[in-house]
């Protein structure tokens, strides 16, 4: 979660790090850097909301955040991923707002994370979980370190060891292999100490 100015400069870098960015800031009418413009808004939405008594910004980037959200079929609350959030693409994602992802997770068009019919009942995934197409994670559930979770599984039950690949539905272990996108934090940690 985002506390201080620091922790927003930090998301931002592990965000553009994570979608494999190098220019310095999205173009102003390319549509190719709309996720990543997004990614930008969310994070500052977070910190105007968390950080700051400032008003008027936090209404100005929560309104940015549901109208670029909107443009694109993500319902992303804030406060929900960690830094080195990597959304591969445009389409619907909905993620329930007292979910938790850690760092570093990857996500797919058409997710679905959410509560299961037993009120607060929410996902806990950890960092380094690659979410593919059409994937549903269901419930009170915990979701281990590496995990990847394959095209339009559906996960209902914990898989806390982690470093697995997880397929079906109901989702089942298939390999031992786990996130095979692992994003090399010492390098980032390393360019982010150069900036």
């Amino acid at each position: 979660m985002i506390k201080s100015k620091e922790d927003l400069k930090r998301y931002l870098a592990m965000d553009k790090y994570a979608l494999g960015i190098t220019k310095h800031r999205p173009g102003f009418f390319d549509e190719a850097d709309d996720i990543w413009r997004f990614e930008i808004i969310l994070r500052k939405h977070e910190y105007y909301r968390n950080c700051t008594k400032n008003t008027l910004m936090r209404y100005f980037y929560a309104y940015l955040h549901y109208k670029m959200g909107y443009k694109l079929g993500f319902n992303i609350p804030v406060n929900l991923f960690e830094g080195g959030l990597h959304i591969l693409h445009a389409g619907t994602i909905t993620v329930n707002n007292k979910a938790r992802i850690g760092q570093w997770c990857t996500i797919a068009p058409n997710v679905a994370i959410g509560q299961s019919s037993a009120g607060d009942a929410v996902p806990v995934i950890d960092n380094h979980v690659y979410i593919g197409i059409g994937a549903k994670v269901i419930g009170k559930i915990v979701i281990g370190d590496n995990t990847m979770i394959g095209a339009n599984a559906v996960v209902c039950k914990s898989f806390p060891q982690g470093n697995v690949t997880l397929a079906g539905n109901p989702a089942k272990i298939i390999s031992k292999k786990g996130n095979v996108f692992h994003i090399d934090e010492d390098l980032f940690e390393k360019e982010f100490q150069l900036q």
